[in-house]
């Protein structure tokens, strides 16, 4: 189905979740496509459970059917919820019952789809255009003055049951976690900011996740760090971040740190993000593909303090990618956690992008924890890189948007909360460390 195109705008969509709850919409007839008459309809419809059919008329209203049941089988009156809806071109969706009278909802192949007296599509199977919608109703609810449709489609809908993962998204909550993050103080009394190392795939996000926090506190879309996509990596140097809240500019209590893109050929050494873990690259340090940071290094820090050390790494990871890593990609990566699991740095995995993989989430980022697509694709990197599925976090970056969007900053604050606790675990066990590491 991927050459064939929904009618339905995102508005348009919008307005049928508040009429069918929280659900997938699976296109399965277009008549345009497929044929302007029944027994196309009934190909690629019957059997397919809850549906509902959609005709557009040229005045740009939205006249659908809901039924909860199968088409086709037997030619005789079907036990099933329905209900009819109207989407004007501007406005609010309304819902009404249908006036089912003496008229089945009919299911067999040799009738059009109909839901009772109230409206019956494909009338005659018209060729050239659909026919005219036929309804007797009493509330006259299809009286738009426009009963010839340019368009039929049909959808199966699958309903988006209990969330696999729990988040509020609430202006409350995004306050909640702001304050959570203005407030932290590091376990360590020592230590007065956390440090926080992003690495991964060039052109996953990690500029772009540097860019979207610092646009939350500064209130405003923001892109202190370069970012963009390309065959090598953006980032070159090693590169420290601190922030800023709003006009005030209160210090924030945590630093993104930017590093080199990891590449199947070229890209970061490993050496050298062991070598950011432990604190003893400079900020600024230019990576070298051909040698990683050694004692002899202009600025390398001999001594590092633990406040200089990295206390959480975080994989970013573009989601388009968690079900296909190559094998050189998935053995870098995974030799990088065996030494890091070494030096017991709390490790987490952002995946990035999640819109573009899940056209429920591209609709509405609140239903990112409904998606199955999204779900299969954390449990995948779970698999692949042996990281427990708690520690996966999906995310949305700005990164084509001018304006902030409430949902999008709570997914990204609930992951920077997450991160910091995972902060606090290190230095809750940092005295237990062997002093050699």
């Amino acid at each position: 189905m991927s050459d064939v195109t929904s009618l339905l705008t995102a508005p348009d969509r919008k307005e049928l979740s508040q009429l069918l709850g929280k659900a997938n919409l699976h296109l399965l007839y277009k008549a345009t496509v497929h044929g302007f008459d029944d027994r196309a309809f009934h190909s690629k419809c019957d059997k397919q459970g809850p549906t509902i059919t959609i005709g557009y008329n040229k005045s740009g209203f939205i006249l659908g059917g809901y039924r909860s049941t199968d088409f086709g089988g037997r030619p005789n009156q079907v036990k099933s919820k329905t209900f009819l809806f109207r989407i004007p071109s501007e406005g609010k969706a309304s819902k009404y019952a249908v006036d089912k009278g003496a008229v089945a909802l009919w299911s067999n192949q040799q009738t059009p789809p109909t839901f009772g007296h109230s409206l019956l599509y494909l009338l005659n199977n018209r060729e050239n255009y659909l026919s005219n919608l036929f309804q007797e109703s009493k509330n006259n609810f299809l009286a738009v003055n426009d009963e010839l449709l340019v368009e039929c489609e049909a959808y199966r809908v699958e309903e988006v049951k209990t969330p696999w993962r729990h988040l509020t998204w609430t202006t409350e909550k995004r306050r909640e976690q702001m304050n959570f993050i203005e407030n932290y103080k590091p376990y360590m009394s020592s230590v007065s900011k956390a440090r926080i190392l992003l690495i991964g795939r060039i052109g996953a996000g990690k500029s772009s996740f540097i860019n979207s926090v610092n646009s939350i506190f500064r209130g405003h879309v923001t892109s202190r760090a370069m970012a963009g996509s390309g065959p090598t990596s953006i980032t070159t140097m090693y590169s420290t971040y601190s922030f800023r809240e709003g006009k005030d500019n209160t210090p924030l209590p945590f630093i993104l740190c930017d590093t080199m893109g990891i590449g199947s050929k070229q890209g970061i050494l490993s050496q050298d993000i062991i070598s950011i873990i432990k604190g003893h690259a400079p900020n600024k340090y230019e990576f070298k593909t051909a040698s990683p940071i050694n004692p002899d290094t202009a600025g390398y820090i001999k001594s590092p303090t633990v406040g200089e050390r990295i206390h959480c790494v975080v994989y970013v990871i573009d989601a388009s990618e968690a079900s296909m890593l190559s094998a050189n990609i998935k053995e870098k990566i995974c030799a990088i956690r065996s030494e890091i699991n070494k030096l017991e740095v709390p490790q987490i995995v952002l995946l990035t992008k999640v819109d573009e993989e899940c056209l429920l989430v591209a609709q509405d980022l609140e239903n990112v924890y409904h998606s199955d697509v999204i779900k299969e694709k954390v449990l995948e990197i779970g698999r692949q890189l042996g990281i427990p599925i708690s520690c996966i976090i999906p995310m949305k970056n700005y990164w084509s948007d001018h304006e902030l969007d409430d949902t999008t900053d709570i997914l990204i604050l609930s992951a920077l909360v997450q991160i910091l606790r995972y902060v606090d675990d290190y230095f809750e066990n940092f005295h237990n460390l062997p002093s050699n590491i």
